[in-house]
Formats: C-alpha cells, structure tokens, sequence
C-alpha cells in the first residue's frame, strides 16, 4: 500500500464524521455552529503562545498550521498538509471549526476580541485571517444558568 493510499485509508473515518454526518445533521448552521465548537474547544485546551497552537493542530491530526504573515492587529495562517488535501479532494468542507479554535486561541493569548475567517486561495490550503481590537479586551464568555 502506498502513503497516500494509507493516509487516504486514515482520514476516512474522520471524513465521514466531519464532512458528511455533522453537516448533515446541522444543516444551514454547520458553520456557525462549528466555529463556536472550535472557540470552546479552545478554551478547554489553552495555548500560552502560537508555537503550542501549531503543536496542537498537529497533535490533533487538523493540519499543518504556518504563520505566514502578522501586524499589529492581525495575523494570518495557513493550514495544509495531508489531511487538508484529503479533506479538499473529497468534498468542500467547511473550515470553522479550525477558524473559531485559532480565534479564541489568538483572543486569550492577546487578551482582545479576535475574529477569524478562512479561505482557500490555494489549490490544497486553507488561508485564515485573524484580527483583533484593541480597543475591545478579551472576557471569558458568561455561563448563564440553565433551567
């Protein structure tokens, strides 16, 4: 079996679950949906800096993600590698589970309100954009009780 064969045969599973069955099942919301998921995901597990949240993505099998470029009040990624071609080879997925994730990541680590959006200008990556206010700081989501 060859390596792409055998990473094709790995990501199989993960495909089906994440761009066949959660947005068939969340429908017109998977988006937003998936960026909020990301946003607490990454409250669950914290980065100190961007070097830990690129170690997290490999770790967590989303991808290869790259600083490619940063200013005052943004930052750009780009995420790729194997599971991101195999990803955008099978369907057109969704990437906001990644973006949200980055967002809420970038917001605890700045300590300002952070937005994420992605895109795909490249054949086989996903770019995302993030910026941030600095007149806005960053508060942890309120948890309000349920009844």
């Amino acid at each position: 079996m060859s390596d792409n064969e055998n990473i094709t045969q790995n990501l199989f599973g993960y495909r089906l679950i994440r761009d066949e069955l959660i947005p068939d099942l969340l429908g017109n919301h998977t988006k937003d949906i998936l960026y909020w998921a990301g946003k607490k995901l990454a409250r669950n597990y914290a980065c100190s800096n961007e070097g830990e949240m690129i170690s997290f993505f490999e770790r967590a099998e989303w991808g290869v993600l790259t600083i490619i470029k940063q200013k005052n009040d943004e930052i750009h990624f780009e995420l790729s590698g194997n599971v991101i071609e195999e990803r955008i080879t099978h369907n057109d997925p969704v990437f906001t589970l990644e973006a949200g994730f980055i967002a809420e990541q970038i917001a605890m680590i700045k300590q300002y309100q952070t937005e994420a959006v992605y895109t795909r200008k490249k054949k086989n990556c996903v770019q995302i954009e993030l910026k941030w206010d600095q007149k806005d700081p960053y508060s942890l989501p309120s948890r309000k009780a349920s009844f």
